[in-house]
Order: structure tokens, then C-alpha cells, then sequence
């Protein structure tokens, strides 16, 4: 074997063949990164689905979009195995602020730190010497245009394939399926690569050992300003764009330089955003469709041909296309008919905004941001515990499509995965797969809603507020006004802020019995509170039927959550008052609630033994109730007492509920009095 130093090709397909060094295509570089990390099966709105790992890693990682990303693992994968789709690009589609382009990014960053690692670093070539031919000017060293991979250039050696095959194995003694692998994935040179290759092989009289002299071998640069390995071509206006931007154009210093003008290098292509992703990257088209036709057209020739044209000739190209849109866009570029030709070589993917309330909270928190934030006097500004509770219901309420099968707190508390009632998670399937069924796509379940950037306005606007800067706090009732005013600024059609407003109003609704319980646990002096009374309800339900039930009616049983034996007193009474809260009056409704309690007792702890039924708000709202009945003769004197403080009792409870909100509830003084404030008035009583 001739010359194997580091930098040669010798020595980059000795690695390959050592496999310390990888020769793959983009779809099969990124189908390797996805489906080398863990994956696991999740149930996401009555459906078995798969969730990536690749996707939920670092500090600020995708958060749901199940069926977007399983949609672009199929997409990849096929690619990768050589079906159909490696001849499309992959289009999401749908309304901004829903994730698309942070999906992508996230992606691009993930390939990237991928690629950084020693076996998976992609290598280019380049020609050494070029002024010693004569016709290249002051050129001396001439990199692959489209950073081929040496093993690209490995194959095309020789003019017949023929010669490059028996080369590589008689050389590199590689097996005949190794050889058969490398040529599945073959493509020619590109067009300035093979016309210097030629000039080399004039030059040095065919003898393939000189020839290699000419050739180092480099690894393509990872830096992401420099658009290699992952690129992003964003939509310009129509004056400004033209297809340079994207496959580069003649260049007027090269000319200087090079005497033959049949020399294709005489282009170039590296101007372009294709070319620096053509060895095995990605390239990110920001809103497509918004481009002019003419660049439409050239995506369409690189989708389907995957080459850079110019002039006649050709550089082909190994590049993953990805593409968003939103939905006014697409839906303007489909009624212009004869533009079908480049959404059929698109593989389009709908994407929903997140309906999971349970997912939106960490969505909310990267709206609310994770750094501490101050206020315009630089003081600490605190956030309300309830906070990102109220805006994550309410954003998600704004984007679930009203049904008559389900109201919208049952549809929110299905699509988390929790109970409602006497209504199944069947039910809400059912729901979505007859909404997906609706030709308009903005019909569709999750399609239409509050975006991401509408929750950041909401909470600028909050934080913008005198009221939050004086109290020092973003109290989270306040972000209820906000999010009617961005409806109101932000939402151009008449039905859209009906519907949005009326949501708001729920919302209020359900953060009403979330300051009910809090109120509790603040009252009772103790955090869990009211999870140990909803706890006792249930296991008094579990234990009023056991055998071993004594005259005393003390039960014993083990406690799934810490393994420890307890026993417990049933208490008919405190039973019979929840279910009377619930509207149980006769023995056959309670009897039939009970059974449901134990049946979703049975299946969930099994599961998780952790689960508290808290996200059963009728049963949390009922025990609360009761509680507060039983220990301060009502809610309504518990408002009594806390509103009217001229006696010294009256103010104790008050110092003291305000105290254990302080100490143990993360409240601060600001919150923990407006949020007394409001448990005192009527408003928002559901």
C-alpha cells in the first residue's frame, strides 16, 4: 500500500475499513444519532406512541410534539433504508409560536454535538499543489466545493468503477459486501472535483500513487455561524432573494486566476447555502413557501434530483432537507395549483400546539424564564406559586377545540393523561380522530390556539405592570388580565377572541378551586394537606367493605406509596358528607362513584404509586369543602374571618395562615395577601 500518513486518503480508508471512521449518508447519520438513544413507549391522547431521548436532552429540549417527531424518525428512517422519502424534504407545518422552528434548531444543535465525536466527525478532501498544472493562476490548495467525503472520491478513482472497485479491494483488501455497501450510497464528483481530478491524472500521466500526492484529507468544520454541516436559509423579500443565496454564482476572482474557462471551479458554490451542507448536513429552509417562485423552482430540482445546477453542470449533493411553514402560507401557496409539483415531493407534517397542560408548565417556564428576574428598581421579583398553574391552563384551554362529547375542563384533563369523571380517555380519542378528519387543517384537534409567543407578550406585559413592580411579585391573577389583552391586540378574528375570552373565563375558574385548596392547606398548616383528607376519603371507600373490619371500624392496610402497615378509622360520616359536596343523594349513585374510585384506584397504582388523585378536581373541591365545614363552620365564615380582622381572633388566623404561606407554601407577603384578597370575593365561582 502506497503512502498511509495521516491526511492521506490511504490512511482515511484504512479507518473507515478499521471502523474508527464512518462513511453514511445524512438520513443515515441522523437515523443513527435518533435511534441510538434510549426510547420508550408513552400513551399521548389514548394512543400508544414512541418518545426519542435524543430529543428531552439539556437544559432547555423539546418539549411533547410526540407525533411530529415520531412523523421525522419514520421520515429518516425510510430515507436512511433507501425507500421513497430520501427524495422529498421534510415540511412542518403550522401556526407560528407552536415549536416548529425551535424543533429544528434543537435538531441541527443535536447533529452537530453528534458529529463532534471522533467516529461520527464527517472528512472532505482537497487538492494540494494546483499551481504546479499551470492553468489554476496563484491557486494553490482547492477544497471540495460541496465537501465530498473521500470515500466519494475513493470510488470515482479511476474512470471506470470497474478499476476503483478492484483498487479498493485489492489495496484495502476489503470484502466484496463492503464494496457493495460503499457503492450503494455511490455518487459522482461533482463537477469541479472530477474536472481537476482530471487535470491531475493528465498531469501526473495516470500513475494513481502520484496522483494521491495531490490530495489531503480534512475534517469539515462544525462551527454553526459558518452554515456547514447544518445551514439555514430564512425567506426574503422578493428583491432581495434570488437563487445565488442559495447555489452560489461565477466568481470574479477566481476568473483571475484560472486560464481554462470550461474550469467549473470558475463557480462558486460555497456562496450558496446548499453547498455548505452537501457533505452529509442539513438544511433548514425557514418558511418555505414564502420564498418567490423562481427559488421555489431550484428547491424543487434539489429535492427531487438532490444536485446543484448551474450552467449544465452538476455537483450532487447528501443533504437531510427540512422546511416550516405556517398555515395562511401553505394554504396560499396550494390554491396556486400550479405550483403541485414541489408539495408532492414534500413530506408534510401538521404540527399541533401542545394540549397537555401537565407539558405546558415547562413550556411556561421557559416563557416565564429560569433566570431571577428583578424589577425596574432591581429588586428580586417574586413568582407567585400559582403562577405557572393559571397560564399553562389557560393557554392550553385556548387551544382545545370545543366539543359537545366532552366539556373543556374534561377535554384539558383527558389530553394530561388525568380522570374526568365518568368520562374515558376512549372518549377524547374518538373526539380527535373526528376533528383530524376535517379538511381544514386549522379545524384539527390543537391546530389553532394561544402560542408560545402570545404566553411571553402576556408575561411581559405582567412584568411591564406598576402593579407587579410596586407589589414585587408576579401574582398569577394578573396573568389573566394580561392574556386578555394580547387576545384582544394579537387576535384579528371576531370568533377566535370570543372563543379565547370565554376560555379565560375558565381558566379563572379552575385556578378559583386551586386557591380553595391552597386556602386549606394554608388554614390546616400544612403543605399536603389536602392530599392526606382526598388520601383518607379514598382508602376509607377501599377499607368500608373489608373483612377484617372490626367493631371499633378500624381497618388495617399496607400503604402502596411507602410499604408501611397503617390503620385507619372509617369514618361513614365524613364519607357520606363528600359524596353529598359530589350531588351523590342516592345509595346506588354513591355506590356507582365509589366503584369508579377503586377501579382508577386499582389501575393507577400499580403504575404509579405516588398518585394522589388530586387532578380529580370535583372529589378535591368536595373534601375541601367539607373540611372547611367541619372545622370553621364554612368556607364562607373561614371568608368571614379573614375578611373582617377588627377582633383579635379573627387576626390571628389571619397572621397565621399568612405565616405558613410565608414559610411553607413559597408564598411572599405581596401574593400571599392578594391571594387572601381574592379567596374573600365571589368572583370566578364556577
Amino acid at each position: 500500500m502506497a503512502n498511509s500518513q495521516p491526511g492521506t486518503l490511504q490512511h482515511h480508508i484504512s479507518a473507515v475499513k478499521a471502523g474508527e471512521r464512518s462513511f453514511e449518508n445524512a438520513f443515515q447519520a441522523v437515523a443513527r444519532m435518533v435511534l441510538g438513544n434510549d426510547i420508550q413507549k408513552v400513551v399521548v391522547n389514548g394512543k400508544t406512541t414512541y418518545d426519542f431521548g435524543i430529543f428531552r436532552k439539556g437544559k432547555k429540549h423539546v418539549i411533547g410534539m410526540y407525533d411530529e417527531i415520531n412523523s421525522f424518525v419514520s421520515y429518516v428512517k425510510d430515507a436512511a433504508e433507501g425507500g421513497s422519502s430520501k427524495e422529498m424534504a421534510f415540511v412542518l407545518v403550522g401556526e407560528p409560536g407552536n415549536g416548529k422552528t425551535f424543533l429544528v434548531d434543537f435538531l441541527c444543535a443535536q447533529y452537530r454535538n453528534f458529529l463532534s465525536r471522533p467516529r461520527n466527525r464527517k472528512y472532505t478532501f482537497r487538492f494540494t499543489n494546483m499551481d504546479k498544472l499551470g492553468s489554476y493562476g496563484r491557486i494553490v490548495n482547492i477544497e471540495s466545493q460541496a465537501y465530498e467525503d473521500p470515500m466519494i472520491l475513493a470510488m470515482n478513482l479511476f474512470d471506470s468503477e470497474e478499476e476503483s472497485m478492484t483498487y479498493l479491494s485489492s489495496e484495502f483488501d476489503f470484502a466484496d459486501d463492503d464494496i457493495e455497501r460503499f457503492y450503494n450510497d455511490y455518487r459522482p464528483l461533482g463537477a469541479c472535483s472530477g474536472y481537476m481530478w482530471n487535470d491531475i491524472r493528465n498531469y501526473t500521466g495516470g500513475d494513481i500513487d502520484d496522483m494521491l500526492n495531490f490530495v489531503d484529507i480534512v475534517p469539515v468544520p462544525l462551527t454553526e455561524s459558518l452554515g456547514t454541516i447544518t445551514g439555514k436559509y430564512s425567506a426574503k423579500d422578493k428583491i432581495t432573494s434570488s437563487a445565488v443565496d442559495l447555489l452560489g454564482e461565477e466568481s470574479i476572482q477566481r476568473l483571475l486566476h484560472i486560464t481554462d474557462i470550461n474550469n467549473p471551479y470558475r463557480f462558486d458554490l460555497r456562496r450558496g447555502a446548499l453547498a455548505r451542507v452537501a457533505g452529509g448536513g442539513i438544511h433548514f429552509s425557514d418558511e418555505i413557501y414564502k420564498n418567490k417562485k423562481d427559488l421555489v423552482q431550484v428547491y424543487l430540482g434539489v429535492i427531487q434530483n438532490r444536485n446543484i445546477e448551474m450552467d449544465g453542470f452538476k455537483w450532487p449533493i447528501d443533504t437531510l432537507i427540512i422546511a416550516t411553514s405556517n398555515n395562511q402560507e401553505f394554504n396560499r401557496f396550494l390554491a396556486e395549483k400550479e405550483e403541485a409539483p414541489i408539495v408532492d415531493r414534500c413530506r408534510i407534517c401538521y404540527v399541533s400546539h401542545n394540549t397537555n397542560y401537565k407539558l405546558q408548565k415547562f413550556l411556561t417556564e421557559y416563557a416565564v424564564g429560569t433566570e431571577s428576574r428583578t424589577t425596574f428598581n432591581r429588586e428580586d421579583l417574586h413568582q407567585d406559586p400559582n403562577l405557572n398553574h393559571a397560564a399553562s391552563v389557560a393557554v392550553v384551554l385556548s387551544r382545545l377545540p370545543r366539543s359537545e362529547k366532552l366539556t373543556p375542563v374534561e377535554t384539558m384533563k383527558l389530553a394530561a393523561g388525568e380522570v374526568a369523571g365518568e368520562k374515558s380517555i376512549k372518549t377524547l380519542a374518538e373526539v380527535i380522530d373526528t376533528l383530524n378528519h376535517d379538511p381544514d387543517i386549522i379545524k384539527r384537534f390543537g391546530q389553532k390556539g394561544m402560542g408560545q409567543r402570545n404566553l411571553g407578550r402576556a408575561v411581559q406585559l405582567m412584568v411591564e405592570s406598576s402593579e407587579t413592580n410596586e407589589g414585587r411579585c408576579m401574582f398569577a391573577y394578573d396573568v389573566f388580565k394580561a392574556m386578555e389583552r394580547i387576545i384582544l391586540d394579537y387576535v384579528p378574528d371576531a370568533n377566535d377572541r370570543a372563543k379565547y375570552l370565554e376560555d379565560m373565563k375558565i381558566a379563572k375558574g379552575i385556578y378559583r378551586e386551586r386557591i380553595m385548596t391552597e386556602m386549606f392547606n394554608a388554614y390546616m398548616d400544612e403543605p399536603l394537606a389536602i392530599r392526606k383528607d382526598v388520601m383518607n376519603y379514598v382508602n376509607m371507600i377501599i377499607g368500608i367493605d373489608a373483612e377484617n373490619l372490626g367493631p371499633d371500624r378500624m381497618w388495617k392496610y399496607k400503604d402502596p406509596q411507602t410499604g408501611e402497615l397503617k390503620a385507619m378509622k372509617i369514618d361513614e360520616r365524613y364519607i357520606k358528607s363528600v359524596e353529598e359536596r359530589l350531588g351523590l343523594k342516592t345509595e346506588e349513585q354513591r355506590e356507582t362513584f365509589r366503584t369508579s374510585i377503586r377501579k382508577i384506584y386499582g389501575q393507577k397504582i400499580s403504575v404509579d404509586p405516588d398518585y394522589d388523585f388530586m387532578d380529580n378536581l370535583e372529589l378535591v373541591k368536595a373534601v375541601t369543602d367539607v373540611r372547611l365545614k367541619s372545622d370553621i363552620a364554612g368556607a364562607g365564615s373561614l371568608i368571614g374571618a379573614l375578611a373582617n380582622r377588627t377582633n383579635e381572633e379573627n387576626q390571628k388566623l389571619y397572621d397565621r395562615m399568612i405565616n405558613t404561606m410565608l414559610n411553607k407554601l413559597n408564598y411572599c407577603r405581596t401574593c400571599a395577601q392578594k391571594t387572601i384578597e381574592y379567596f374573600c370575593t365571589q368572583e370566578d365561582e364556577m
